[in-house]
């Protein structure tokens, strides 16, 4: 029984037994003593009636032959009744069991006071240590309304209430995980909705300084096509970085199911690139997908070639003109891994561990065009497939990102 696997109960039990065992003992004592006290009482009610035979001269051998007859008669009962001994008399009347009574009663008494002072003691220790187990866990179950999970469930011990502590601690330790759930979103909405605000300020700004200005100069044409070409960029950036934005929380909040299937690296490759040549060529840069043997690999071809287009998007920003971005992959028992290298500008030390990090613009590249989303976006790209992405990089001598997935079972 899952009962007697509870320590408290384990010792009451044991200390119930031992009580039992007590009364048994107990009742044997008892028997014992009034045996011994019934024995003491007879010899001195026959040696007061021997006594009484021998001063009024009966001789011996008939007090002996009285004292050992048991022989019943009705003359027998009829003297005794006659001189007020019958089954009627009250006890008191009677000196010898009067007194027997009185020592049995004293006895029983001692031994009932004993064993229930005994039985009281143990049961109070039980009951006052169950108090103190459930006040106990009353207050850390308070404490967990109260969302604090420092405290634990009392679970030293076996049994069903341990077995019911565990199952509390249990789902104290699920409310914490979608407590923290909780809050991570509420702190990652309010950093979202943060940095949607201070990204869009200057958009903004600039929308209404450019509508101010066409507003003041409607008959200068220069100018309203000029700063009307300047609200289009501004237009276009805020609907690129809202765009962003919420692909990111979508892949955060784990909303998007990606479609994997199996995909000719090459035709991953091509499809992330194919919108970025005519910028590689027009900016003087070239983008070399080198001659690796076809592999396929596992996967969503739409997002992971948007990841992989914005870190050469990336590549490009930082790299001047003549510079090369080469794209190659290789594959290990284990890994495939698709690696972009560029010979750009390169990452400093102390931005090297910020580059995923979302509007994150190193003092260095202020001046370059980008929002700071397209490597956190390709991030959680990859590694919402289960891959890994990972960086290396020296200044002035360029960088190499690398996207590694696990190859098929």
């Amino acid at each position: 029984m899952n009962l007697f696997r509870d320590k408290q109960f384990k010792y009451f039990s044991v200390f119930i037994l031992t009580f039992v065992l007590l009364i048994f003992l107990s009742g044997i004592g008892l028997n014992a003593v009034q045996k011994k006290a019934v024995h003491g009482l007879f010899l001195s009610h026959d040696n007061a009636v021997v006594t009484s035979f021998l001063e009024q001269g009966v001789s011996k051998d008939v007090i002996a032959k009285a004292i050992t007859s048991t022989t019943n008669s009705q003359e027998g009962k009829a003297l005794l009744a006659n001189i007020g001994v019958t089954e009627h008399t009250a006890i008191r009347f009677l000196p010898f069991i009067a007194e027997f009574q009185k020592i049995s009663e004293s006895y029983m008494l001692l031994f009932g006071m004993l064993l229930s002072s005994l039985l009281l003691v143990g049961a109070f220790i039980f009951l006052w240590k169950r108090e103190q187990l459930y006040l106990q866990a009353a207050k850390v179950i308070t404490n967990f309304t109260e969302s604090d999970f420092s405290c634990h469930m009392p679970q030293m011990n076996e049994g069903t209430i341990y077995r019911l502590f565990a199952s509390v601690e249990q789902l104290a330790t699920i409310l914490q995980s979608k407590s923290e759930a909780s809050q991570k979103a509420k702190e990652f909405l309010k950093s979202t909705i943060s940095d949607i605000s201070h990204q869009l300020k200057t958009p903004l700004a600039a929308l209404t300084m450019y509508h101010e200005i066409i507003a003041d100069e409607p008959d200068h044409v220069q100018t309203v096509m000029e700063y009307s070409q300047k609200t289009e960029l501004a237009l276009k950036r805020m609907d690129q970085l809202i765009q962003v934005m919420l692909k990111i929380t979508r892949l955060d909040a784990g909303s998007i199911a990606f479609e994997k299937e199996s995909c000719r690296i090459s035709n991953l490759i091509a499809q992330a690139v194919s919108e970025l040549t005519t910028r590689a060529a027009s900016e003087g840069k070239e983008i070399i997908v080198d001659e690796t043997p076809e592999e396929t690999l596992l996967c969503d071809q739409q997002w992971t070639s948007e990841a992989i287009g914005n870190i050469v998007k990336n590549a490009l920003d930082h790299t001047n003109s003549g510079g090369e971005i080469h794209i190659s992959w290789n594959r290990s028992p284990a890994m495939l891994r698709i690696l972009i290298t560029d010979n750009g500008s390169g990452i400093s030390p102390e931005d090297l561990h910020h580059v995923f990090k979302r509007f994150y613009r190193s003092k260095k590249s202020l001046d370059m065009q980008g929002i700071g989303l397209g490597l956190s976006l390709a991030k959680a790209i990859v590694e919402g497939q289960g891959g890994i992405i990972s960086v290396q990089s020296a200044l002035h001598e360029g960088t190499v990102f690398t996207l590694s997935f696990l190859t098929e079972p």
